[in-house]
């Protein structure tokens, strides 16, 4: 096999000790573990409520599910690390034991719990704050060998809104991934995932123009992750509540797709494993 080049692009990831292929887009499916996520926060916070969506996530054709106890809704409040550990770790053992072969990613920015996340059985670590936030993350993800979603984000969940001045858009979040991703290859990081963080530090107006440009960062020769799912940029443009932005969303993951998104991170399984469906038959002549 020919080795990934900037031009080619990387076409597969190692997970859990298998390679794993992005020909066809994958889906993620957010689990969120907290009582104040902006749109299913408190749904998922005992053993048999989570182990109960992530079979429905499993059944719905879901390729990864995404653990997060830590919101990272605008303005959301901080919470200790023993309490983000109490809110993973538990959920983490018991969904690898009902459903082993379902691949886990953890959501978290610090390093202490991607670390006891990874020990616990998570395959991946997703870090909103592309290292940012923890200096210790790309030593975590070094030693763990396993694939890395950067994201990019300036500040943090609670001021994040305030730092949406950007120069010039796009060339200021390439530069932020070509330096991380330099970094993180410097330390023999093989397995990257890039995230442009859509409604983190960007306005309602960024974030369709990153959207319609998403294909700018196919430069970086790494595949792409859009996590678009019912957020606040769909739903008040659309003036609606977060529980009716489905259909936007949807709208949205199949422009991603388009425009080169090789994982889809969403709270709906299978209508994103729909969309993926649809997308194959039509450009990749691939029947799931």
């Amino acid at each position: 096999m020919a080795k990934d080049t900037v031009f080619s692009g990387k076409k597969t990831l190692n997970i859990g000790g298998n390679v794993v292929s992005l020909q066809s887009p994958l889906v993620m499916g957010i689990l969120n573990t907290t009582p104040d996520s902006f749109f299913d926060g408190g749904r998922y916070t005992h053993e048999e409520t989570i182990l109960t969506r992530a079979a429905a996530m499993v059944d719905q054709g879901v390729d990864i599910i995404d653990i997060g106890g830590y919101s990272s809704r605008p303005g959301a409040d901080d919470i200790p690390v023993e309490e983000e550990l109490k809110r993973v770790i538990p959920h983490i053992k018991n969904i690898k034991k009902a459903f082993p072969n379902v691949y886990l990613s953890i959501d978290t920015f610090r390093a202490a719990v991607a670390e006891q996340s990874i020990e616990a059985g998570a395959d991946i670590i997703n870090d909103i704050s592309g290292g940012g936030l923890d200096k210790r993350m790309y030593d975590v993800v070094t030693d763990a060998q396993v694939p890395y979603i950067l994201m990019h984000m300036r500040g943090n969940p609670k001021t994040m809104t305030k730092n949406t001045s950007y120069d010039n858009l796009l060339i200021e979040i390439l530069d932020f991934f070509e330096k991380k991703v330099s970094e993180l290859h410097s330390r023999g990081v093989k397995d990257i995932v890039v995230d442009p963080g859509f409604g983190f530090a960007k306005t309602m107006d960024q974030n369709y123009v990153l959207l319609k440009n998403l294909k700018y960062f196919k430069v970086l020769g790494l595949p792409l992750l859009a996590g678009v799912s019912r957020k606040s940029f769909i739903y008040k443009k659309l003036g609606i509540a977060p529980s009716e932005a489905l259909n936007g969303t949807t709208v949205l993951n199949t422009i991603a797709l388009l425009n080169g998104a090789q994982i889809l991170r969403v709270h709906d399984v299978k209508e994103a494993v729909e969309t993926v469906k649809l997308f194959n038959l039509t450009y990749n002549n691939i029947e799931n």
